[in-house]
């Protein structure tokens, strides 16, 4: 005959019960928590990315210089996206109002790194980027992840957004459009940065 204490049976059940939780616990923590894109008021994400030219475009060395607009375009999923042309010409349209505000735009163009510069070409055509826009290249979509940005669904890269960034790495504005349209529009970006 074997003795067990009179709350055996309880304490048996409480080890079995904090085991469960404590392997819950270890999983959760394991899983990184969903990277969310900066708010109003909040730093953004840094980066350093190559231009088609090769030139390295960093983030906080523009800042030096004044406001930094960063779009994030949909890169190729699959077609070049005509919302992004259509808002890339916006910008064109405007470089110079852009350039007497002081302000530098930042084109993010998103996806795998293979064919990344070659797509990219395609994206651009004929059009040249007139000073201070630029477009730099996110292969295998590290930055847009690294921002929250990322759009994991078939046939998507990244969710079309724009930011402005202030001198000390402040986001002043933020436009995240979950669908192909209801982007920024470049002129109420140049008012944003005006007021």
């Amino acid at each position: 005959m074997r003795f067990y204490p009179p709350n055996f049976g309880a304490l048996v059940a409480m080890l079995a019960v904090s085991v469960a939780c404590g392997t819950a616990r270890a999983d959760e923590s394991a899983e990184p928590a969903a990277k969310t894109p900066p708010n109003v008021g909040e730093t953004a994400e840094m980066f350093t990315l190559q231009s088609l030219n090769g030139e390295k475009v960093e983030l906080k060395k523009l800042l030096k210089e004044g406001p930094v607009v960063v779009a994030v375009l949909r890169g190729y999923p699959g077609y070049q996206c005509p919302a992004c042309t259509r808002q890339v010409g916006g910008y064109v349209m405007l470089a110079d109002d852009f350039a007497k505000a002081k302000a530098t735009v930042v084109f993010v163009y998103p996806g795998e790194a293979k064919e990344l510069e070659k797509r990219a070409q395609e994206f651009l055509k004929q059009t040249e980027l007139p000073a201070p826009l630029t477009l730099v290249l996110d292969p295998d979509h590290k930055f847009v992840t690294a921002a929250g940005l990322r759009w994991e669904a078939p046939n998507e890269t990244a969710y079309p957004s724009t930011f402005i960034v202030d001198g000390e790495g402040k986001v002043t504005f933020r436009k995240i459009s979950k669908s192909h349209g209801d982007r920024a529009e470049a002129a109420d970006v140049l008012k944003a940065l005006q007021k």
